[in-house]
C-alpha cells in the first residue's frame, strides 16, 4: 500500500511479517502456525485501533486516498450507466456525475460528487469541489428522474461547493438553495450515501433525501476543519482542535438526528476491502431502502423528507 496514516502503521508493519513469512514458507519449512497468530494479533489490533479512533483521525481516514470513490461505486453497483452532462446554461461540470442506469432490475438516477485520482482527474474533477453548474446539472437530473418516476442515488464525496470567485459571481450560493428547494418537492424515492467527506451546503445540495446514511469512517460537517480553524483561530493548523469540536463523525450525526443510518465498513476502513463495502452498499439498498420507500405514496415520500429534515438536531436540544 502506498498511503498509510500514521494510526494504521502498526497494522501494516504486523501484515508486511505475515508476507515475509508466507515468502520464506516452503515444503521444509512449516510457519502456518505462526502465520495464523500474527493474523490473529491483526485482527484484534484493527478492532482495538479503529474503536478508539479521535475525530481528527476521522476525517484523515474519509480522505484517504485509496478510499472508493463515487466514481468506483457507480462502476460496482449500476451497469448500463449512461451519463448524461451539462446544465443548459453554462457548461458541464465534472464533479457532477450523473446519469441513468440500473442496480438489478431496477431502473436508478445516480447523483455523486466525483474528487479525481491522479492529478489531471483531480483537476478536471476542481476536486470534487462543484460550480454552480455542477449543482444545476443536479437539478437537472433530477427533475429527469421526477418526470420518469424513476428512483433517485447520490453519493456524497466533497470539502465543499467551490468558493472561488467565479463560482460566486455565477450565483454558487442560489444554485445550493435552488437543489434544496427542489429536492424538497420530488415524489420519488431518494437515497443519499455520505461515503467520504460530506462537506457543508457542497454536500446537502445533492442529499435532500429519504434515508441518509454515512458510512461508518466518513465525516459530515457544517465546515471543514482547515477552514473553521481559519475563521475561529486564523491558522488552519488548528485544524485537529476544530475537528473535535464539530461533531463530525457518524455516531455524532446519528445522535444529532442528520443521517438515519450507519453502514459498518469492513475491518479498518472501506479501502481494505472495497468489495465488501460494494456489496453491502447494493444490498442495503435493493434488499431495505428501496422496498421500503417503494411501498409509500409519492406524497407520503415528500412528507417524510420534510419532517425528518423539519425535526432534525430537537432530540439533541431537547437534552441539552
Amino acid at each position: 500500500m502506498d498511503y498509510i496514516l500514521e494510526f494504521e502503521k502498526p497494522v501494516y508493519a504486523l501484515e508486511n511479517q505475515i508476507k515475509e513469512l508466507e515468502s520464506n514458507q516452503g515444503s521444509n519449512l512449516d510457519l502456518s502456525g505462526e502465520i495464523k497468530a500474527l493474523r490473529d494479533k491483526v485482527d484484534h489490533l484493527i478492532v482495538e485501533i479503529y474503536k478508539n479512533l479521535s475525530p481528527w483521525d476521522r476525517v484523515q481516514l474519509a480522505r484517504h486516498p485509496l478510499r472508493p470513490h463515487s466514481i468506483d461505486y457507480i462502476k460496482e453497483l449500476i451497469t448500463d450507466f449512461h451519463e448524461l452532462h451539462g446544465d443548459r446554461q453554462f457548461s458541464d461540470d465534472a464533479s457532477i456525475l450523473g446519469g441513468l442506469g440500473w442496480l438489478d432490475d431496477q431502473k436508478v438516477a445516480v447523483i455523486s460528487i466525483e474528487k479525481g485520482r491522479k492529478t489531471q482527474d483531480k483537476v478536471l474533477r476542481n476536486f470534487g469541489m462543484p460550480h454552480p453548474e455542477g449543482y444545476r446539472k443536479a437539478k437537472r437530473l433530477m427533475d429527469l428522474a421526477e418526470r420518469f418516476h424513476i428512483p433517485l442515488i447520490t453519493f456524497v464525496d466533497t470539502p465543499g461547493a467551490y468558493p472561488g470567485i467565479a463560482a460566486e459571481e455565477r450565483g454558487q450560493a442560489q444554485a445550493i438553495a435552488d437543489n434544496l428547494e427542489f429536492m424538497f418537492s420530488l415524489k420519488i424515492p431518494i437515497m443519499s450515501f455520505i461515503i467520504g467527506e460530506g462537506g457543508s451546503g457542497g454536500a446537502l445540495g445533492i442529499a435532500i433525501a429519504n434515508q441518509v446514511i454515512m458510512l461508518e469512517h466518513s465525516i459530515y460537517s457544517v465546515i471543514s476543519p482547515e477552514s473553521c480553524a481559519s475563521i475561529l483561530w486564523s491558522d488552519p493548523k488548528k485544524a485537529e482542535q476544530a475537528a473535535n469540536s464539530l461533531k463530525l463523525t457518524s455516531l455524532e450525526a446519528k445522535r444529532l438526528g442528520v443521517v438515519d443510518q450507519i453502514l459498518s465498513e469492513p475491518p479498518g476502513g472501506a479501502h481494505r476491502n472495497p468489495k465488501e463495502i460494494f456489496e453491502s452498499v447494493k444490498k442495503l439498498i435493493s434488499q431495505n431502502l428501496l422496498p421500503e420507500l417503494n411501498s409509500l405514496s409519492g406524497e407520503q415520500r415528500k412528507e417524510q423528507r420534510f419532517e425528518k429534515f423539519r425535526k432534525m438536531g430537537n432530540s439533541f436540544l431537547r437534552n441539552s
